[in-house]
């Protein structure tokens, strides 16, 4: 009986002090965030401690000294078992190459009751890095893993969401298995990592989801074909068109031929144009008919334009007037008009001018526009230029990169790099 007691005395005794070790390391790995850079090699025991605390605060501790010489340790931590920890790597991870990102990333929203992690996925999502910026491969190839294999549906979908802010190319292949899962989350956000990282050749893995019963993913389906100029889908969007009830299907179809552009659309398309009950079928059409490019066409957009009262149909009824050859560049004008909306909050016409400016005619009447624009004008136009400019849009955007409002020239000096990374 003595025996057993001083055995269990024992046995407190060095539970407590076990539990003491763990409250010391748990905190030597917290108050390491403190020293920065050099703190790095340090922690890397603590990444792969025997306590699951001990190995969280590591990992936040990286995610708060950030930089490149966080990452080989982030991507050991992703390989941990634990949901949490992979999630905060993935954050992590993101946010050596788009710096800011863990304060919008779900690693932010993260709470942990005992075993299990809950975290809020936002509706925005349309962060991706610059063309420029270069990835390890090593990265992508960790979360690609993750995509497939991470421990939860949460970090799953979330590793889907990190491929496409990075462009992670080379893990399509795991992207497209994503849309597999039957987890709607994942499938919605391996469709919008698809759609960033823009290689048709990944069209086909998506046509299947043209028809899915959960609406959101359906859209975020024909939305991603339609992006991805997947043609052999256009029978699958119109039999969407002629079979749905839900006006957002139905809109998105008409968006993604749009993209098609088939002249076998253009009556569609003229027939939706004058849908006075559903702007944005009139905003679908009006695109469509501007990448037809049927100079019949022209007096109908340039009327449907003048007569317009809602703000996303203008937006493409301009888009169609300019794309059809009327550039004019008076105070009232189609083009002025998609121009001036860059002052708006998140610029709505931007993708409109990405696309037009691809045409050199259209460029060489923006270039003019440069002079007196406003500020946001300029920085917007120097990113179209940046993204559809060729040799001809250096100087312009050298002379941005001087300009005396030091977030101009910041900007241009970026879009500056960005061109000339393209056009390599």
């Amino acid at each position: 009986m003595k025996r057993n007691i001083l055995f269990l005395i024992a046995a407190a005794v060095a539970f407590a002090q076990t539990q003491v070790d763990t409250k010391l390391r748990v905190r030597a790995a917290h108050d390491l965030a403190k020293l920065g850079d050099p703190a790095i090699p340090k922690l890397a025991p603590y990444v792969t401690d025997t306590d699951l605390s001990v190995r969280v605060e590591a990992v936040k501790s990286l995610d708060e000294i950030g930089g490149p010489k966080t990452l080989d340790l982030l991507v050991q931590a992703s390989r941990d078992a634990d949901p949490e920890i992979q999630i905060r790597a993935t954050d992590g991870l993101v946010n050596i190459y788009l710096p800011g990102f863990l304060k919008t990333g779900i690693s932010a929203t993260l709470q942990r009751v005992g075993d299990a992690v809950r975290v809020r996925f936002g509706d925005g999502n349309d962060q991706i890095i610059d063309q420029y910026v270069e990835v390890r491969p090593e990265v992508i190839e960790t979360l690609g893993h993750l995509a497939v294999s991470g421990a939860t549906v949460d970090s799953r979908a979330n590793a889907c969401r990190a491929l496409g802010i990075l462009r992670g190319h080379a893990a399509i292949p795991q992207l497209a298995e994503a849309l597999h899962s039957k987890d709607n989350r994942t499938m919605y956000e391996a469709l919008l990592s698809l759609q960033k990282i823009r290689d048709p050749d990944a069209a086909s893995r998506v046509t299947f989801l043209v028809h899915d019963l959960d609406e959101k993913v359906q859209v975020a389906a024909i939305e991603t074909a339609g992006i991805l100029l997947d043609r052999e889908a256009a029978p699958d969007f119109r039999d969407v068109i002629n079979r749905t009830r839900s006006a957002r299907v139905r809109r998105a179809a008409t968006s993604s031929l749009a993209m098609l552009a088939e002249p076998a659309d253009h009556d569609l398309f003229l027939r939706d144009l004058a849908n006075y009950a559903d702007d944005s079928l009139r905003a679908a059409a009006a695109e469509g008919v501007a990448r037809l490019k049927n100079p019949a066409d022209r007096p109908i957009v340039e009327k449907a334009f003048n007569t317009e009262r809602r703000t996303n149909a203008r937006l493409s009824e301009a888009f169609a007037v300019v794309s059809l050859g009327n550039l004019d560049t008076g105070e009232f004008s189609a083009l002025r008009y998609l121009v001036n909306t860059l002052n708006q909050r998140q610029a709505p016409s931007f993708p409109f001018l990405v696309e037009l400016a691809r045409d050199q005619t259209v460029r060489q009447t923006l270039y003019p526009l440069l002079t007196g624009a406003t500020k946001d004008e300029k920085m917007q136009l120097g990113t179209v230029l940046a993204r559809s400019g060729e040799m001809d849009s250096v100087p312009y955007l050298e002379t941005l990169s001087m300009d005396p409002d030091p977030d101009v020239a910041q900007d241009g000096i970026r879009n500056l790099r960005t061109l000339r990374g393209r056009l390599q």
